[in-house]
């Protein structure tokens, strides 16, 4: 099949949606979003870069459905992927538009509070309970947040104290015996200081499902706290300052009493500390713009146990930066400079130890070419203590004819490899041999996109295509010891991959209507032969349908269904590719005043990958796992539900 027969699927659907629009749908008032990641100060609609939101609406939804963690938050978003990296302790890690998840930049209000390259567990230690908002934007962000950003970049925005203080309490339980309590307050101080105090505590019991001696989920403890600070002048001077601690005990592998097949026990434990902070102000300048700073810290001290084996290590990001913006007559403009240092020492194998240090200069530019037609334009330049200095380029444009919203977009970006890829974030470091002559990965992206809006009605059409040189794979290098070595190198092919998203929401008064097709197809060299492959655990087809009835103030009831097509596996002694399967959901919440009770059922079908074959390998794998990788849900069918209860 030609990629321009590739096209076809998605584009034959969007034509078909927009020929179903209503004839006599009417404009509507739509809600200014502006959304921090873009830097630009334009709302949504009229920025050349898309972003899509998250609103608040949405982000409590999700915290009724998983309260401990943002997993569920992202994955639904057509486009954006999360994958299980570690199926004994759950580690996950985001995939953008099918680009592995150690190129996507998470952001907390635009600063690295999770790292310079978030931990795939991490994904699974932030609470939504203090959101506001979450803004994504796919594709290569390196242009205004450096070589983190290759792939895209995250970014969960705070929430704000309202005119009146309020707190809000939630207890949730589920069928597989985990338990989540959060709480929020908020509340001006005074007429210039406000604050926000976040806090929870989630556990869930180690289960073996299937009996095997092998926990399908992992066992875990965590407790978290973030007090936040915000101060804004009347004459737009504002400020931001967050500081947040985690602490969280993991437990997976074999259960107690019983042994791997080689009849070993093998436990798997995860403890990690996390401490971060950070502040970001702005000041307007009279008669030259408005000047920002922004910068931040995090250290994350982590105790890995792989059977015998131990690891300790010590990650640490400090990130500042200063910049100057303005506008004027259509035109707006970004100038700064960043430095940021990403450090890790690990005790055990001080072979891996690097100490990232880059400096940087960007700038972005927008201009009304007209009423209808905006370009932005935006650079940085990095200049890499390890991998020398680069050049990040994006170019956007938005050309918005009524109804309709076109964009255009190119960009290119770096990453710098590290030794943690999906592969030891199960196995760990032990098994890997060191990254001598490692080069940075580059990457060019590229996206073309069509929206609709009129009425109740939206609809939007996405072709996409990135090419990375330089990728970094993992082979086998055969040992003296017989289990093998392990290898990290540039590939000499270039990976690439095109597809397409397409969404479409209908709203008929208290009932809303959402659904999305995403088309992937992404190639890599073969890192054990000759010729490409395609890329492992990329369904090259994923669908879902949402429909969601509420009265406001009064319930809501929530359905939905998702559909991953079959994906390519890679050393997985049962089958070469999975299954494709359903995923069916159903969501309800009562109002009682200040009280709201909620019901959540998820994976309705019981899908569990390990009714189809063994979640355990015959043999330990050369790179130290126990496990195939996860394809499909490893928990089955789960019921939560909870209270809530809002003081005001």
């Amino acid at each position: 099949m030609t990629y321009r027969n590739r096209w076809l699927a998605p584009a034959a659907l969007l034509a078909a949606a927009f020929a179903a629009v209503p004839t006599w749908a009417q404009d509507h008032d739509v809600e200014t979003v502006v959304a921090q990641a873009t830097r630009s100060g334009r709302s949504t609609e009229n920025d050349p870069i898309r972003v899509e939101v998250l609103a608040r609406e949405e982000i409590e939804e999700k915290i009724m459905m998983v309260p401990g963690n943002i997993a569920m938050l992202v994955s639904e978003t057509p486009g954006v992927r999360t994958q299980i990296t570690s199926p004994s302790l759950g580690a996950a890690n985001i995939r953008m538009q099918g680009m592995k998840g150690r190129y996507t930049q998470l952001l907390a209000d635009g600063l690295p509070i999770y790292g310079g390259q978030a931990p795939a567990i991490g994904l699974l230690q932030i609470p939504p309970t203090d959101l506001g908002q979450v803004e994504i934007i796919k594709g290569s962000a390196s242009a205004l947040y450096g070589p983190s950003a290759l792939g895209g970049v995250i970014n969960l925005v705070s929430r704000r104290p309202g005119a009146e203080p309020q707190s809000e309490f939630l207890v949730n339980a589920t069928s597989r015996n985990g338990q989540d309590v959060t709480a929020y307050s908020a509340a001006f101080l005074s007429e210039e200081w406000g604050y926000s105090l976040t806090g929870g505590f989630d556990r869930q019991t180690r289960q073996d499902l299937n009996s095997d001696g092998w926990a399908d989920m992992p066992g875990y403890t965590r407790w978290t706290a973030r007090p936040r600070l915000f101060w804004e002048r009347d004459d737009g001077a504002k400020a931001f300052l967050t500081a947040g601690v985690m602490t969280e005990q993991r437990q997976g592998g074999t259960m107690p009493g019983r042994g791997a097949p080689d009849g070993q026990p093998f436990p798997q434990r995860l403890g990690s500390t996390r401490f971060d902070g950070g502040v970001t102000a702005e000041m307007p300048i009279e008669g030259v713009g408005t000047a920002h700073i922004r910068a931040s810290g995090v250290s994350r001290d982590e105790s890995h146990r792989f059977g015998t084996v131990v690891e300790n290590d010590h990650h640490s990001t400090l990130f500042g930066e200063a910049s100057l913006s303005g506008g004027k007559d259509g035109t707006s403009w970004l100038a700064g400079f960043a430095l940021q240092r990403d450090k890790f020492h690990s005790d055990s194998f001080s072979v891996f130890d690097y100490n990232h240090i880059v400096p940087g200069l960007f700038a972005q530019l927008e201009h009304d070419l007209s009423d209808e037609l905006t370009l932005a334009a935006s650079a940085r330049w990095d200049d890499h203590n390890q991998y020398g200095s680069r050049l990040s380029p994006r170019l956007s444009l938005l050309y918005k004819p009524g109804p309709w919203k076109f964009r255009a977009s190119l960009g290119q970006g770096f990453f710098a490899p590290t030794p943690f890829v999906e592969g030891t974030e199960e196995a760990g470091l032990s098994r890997l041999l060191p990254l001598g002559g490692l080069k940075a990965e580059t990457a060019k992206t590229a996206s073309l996109d069509a929206g609709y809006s009129a009425g109740p009605f939206i609809a939007n059409l996405t072709l996409f295509a990135s090419d990375i040189k330089n990728a970094v794979q993992q082979e086998e290098i055969p040992g003296l010891s017989g289990l093998g070595n392990i290898r990290l190198f540039n590939a000499t092919s270039p990976t690439r991959t095109r597809g397409g998203e397409l969404m479409f929401r209908y709203r008929w008064e208290t009932i809303t209507l959402t659904g999305s097709y995403v088309y992937t197809d992404a190639a890599e060299q073969n890192p054990d032969g000759p010729g490409r492959r395609t890329v492992p655990l990329t369904p090259r087809h994923t669908a879902g349908l949402v429909g969601m009835w509420e009265e406001e103030g009064s319930f809501r009831i929530g359905l939905e269904s998702y559909f991953t097509g079959r994906q390519q596996l890679e050393d997985n002694p049962y089958r070469s590719r999975s299954k494709p399967y359903f995923e069916m959901g159903a969501f309800g919440e009562v109002v009682l005043g200040n009280v709201r009770l909620y019901l959540n059922m998820e994976n309705l079908l019981d899908v569990r990958q390990t009714k189809y074959d063994p979640l355990l390998l015959p043999q330990r794998a050369p790179d130290g796992r126990w496990t195939v990788d996860a394809w499909a849900p490893t928990d089955g069918f789960v019921i939560n539900g909870g209270v809530r209860l809002f003081v005001e």
